[in-house]
């Protein structure tokens, strides 16, 4: 069964500096919490990974994927497919940056995920997990994007 959900957070940074953030997928393991280690796989012409293979902490295991990027409407939206996971069959999704009218330093960043295990799980394990993706796609992000302001 596919899951999906949408988030929206206003985050005190502006929205090309969030994005650069989320472009910027080598420096993930040092922002996102239950990241155990990112490899850049590719990069496109203007040097941006355009693949890259993740292992997180999932379950108390690790688990690990690979996720093609597309950054086609950056900086306003990146966005990303799997390629191939250990315990994933889906894991799609995109990050959007809104400016917010007369606030140069104010972002409305949308998180949108489709997520589908390729192992069947309880459903208070399925939340329990989408919980600590959500926090790591935006928790983290908002502060370390905001720390950068400091």
């Amino acid at each position: 069964m596919i899951d999906e959900m949408t988030v929206t957070r206003l985050v005190f940074a502006a929205p090309e500096r969030c994005a650069e953030l989320v472009a910027d997928v080598g420096s993930y393991g040092e922002w996102a919490r239950d990241l155990k280690g990112v490899t850049i796989d590719s990069v496109d012409s203007d040097g941006r990974p355009s693949q890259a293979t993740f292992r997180v902490g999932a379950m108390g295991r690790s688990a690990t994927y690979s996720l093609s990027y597309d950054h086609s409407a950056a900086p306003g939206a990146i966005s990303w497919n799997l390629v191939e996971g250990d315990i994933l069959r889906l894991l799609d999704g995109s990050y959007e940056f809104m400016s917010v009218d007369g606030e140069p330093d104010q972002t409305q960043v949308r998180y949108h995920l489709r997520v589908e295990l390729a192992v069947p799980l309880p459903g208070f394990v399925k939340r329990r997990a989408e919980g600590r993706i959500m926090h790591a796609a935006l928790d983290d992000l908002q502060a370390r994007v905001e720390a950068d302001q400091l």
